[in-house]
């Protein structure tokens, strides 16, 4: 026969151990205050409380000033992932999460974007401690942020990997070839790969960067367009024989334009 506890702030003040998780799955919302002031409450019962969407943020909050339970990962790690924690709680608390689980906070649907943020700079700053088969691991399942800070990093097992990365976007490819400094392996990646090679934008972008082979920027240049290649024509970064021959493929545009018919004829 299923136990029956009466859910009474009173009862759950003092309820057995056994009695404790029939009152945190089925007790209201106003009657888990005074569960937490049960001495046999422990961590367990904590993840199972955590797992109900219908706790408030101040209930929360109260959870959040136990250190007893607050020491104890699987605690953390459920604050960390309920919808209603406190902003303050969560950033606290995503420093202390294991690696995949930060990958998990910065791409779970709901979570707010400033936390999505925060953890995205935690698991950035924590790239040059990392050893290689974690990275790739990162560049397979982390956010377009986290890709393209490894594509960055420029290591050959890495780069195809984060360019494959489904989260990788092209702002994030755009930002990596801003980087003057970038390793040649990475920009000739980009400009093979069969997705990011065709991206107007990337191309244009590999056009501009110093690292790019000359056989890939006269490849692009025939489709970039023509108020494009003015503004190339002008980009003291290019070479000198570059920028002339810009300026040629220019010309040649402009000679081969329809002449206007004139006027009154």
């Amino acid at each position: 026969m299923p136990m029956v506890v009466e859910a009474t702030s009173p009862r759950a003040r003092i309820a057995s151990p056994e009695e404790i998780p029939l009152l945190v799955e089925t007790a209201r919302a106003d009657i888990l205050p005074a569960l937490l002031e049960n001495p046999r409450l422990d961590e367990s019962h904590i993840c199972l409380l955590l797992r109900r969407l219908d706790l408030s943020g101040e209930l929360l909050q109260q959870i959040a000033r136990r250190r007893a339970f607050m020491s104890v990962y699987r605690v953390k790690r459920a604050m960390a992932f309920h919808p209603h924690a406190p902003r303050l709680v969560v950033m606290r608390l995503a420093r202390e999460l294991y690696l995949m689980d930060l990958v998990q906070l910065s791409r779970q649907p709901g979570v707010p974007a400033e936390l999505r943020r925060v953890a995205d700079n935690i698991l950035v700053a924590r790239l040059p401690q990392l050893p290689l088969g974690q990275k790739i691991t990162l560049a397979r399942r982390a956010s377009a942020r986290v890709a393209g800070a490894l594509l960055a990093e420029g290591h050959a097992r890495i780069v195809p990997i984060a360019l494959d990365n489904a989260f990788l976007n092209e702002a994030q490819v755009l930002k990596v070839l801003a980087h003057d400094k970038l390793p040649p392996v990475v920009v000739s990646a980009i400009a093979h790969h069969e997705k990011w090679s065709k991206v107007y934008n990337v191309r244009l972008a590999l056009v501009r960067h110093a690292a790019a082979p000359l056989s890939i920027v006269l490849a692009v240049l025939p489709d970039l367009a023509a108020c494009d290649l003015e503004g190339l024509g002008t980009y003291s970064a290019l070479p000198a024989n570059l920028r002339r021959y810009i300026e040629r493929e220019v010309q040649r545009r402009i000679a081969a334009l329809p002449a206007k018919p004139k006027e009154g004829s």
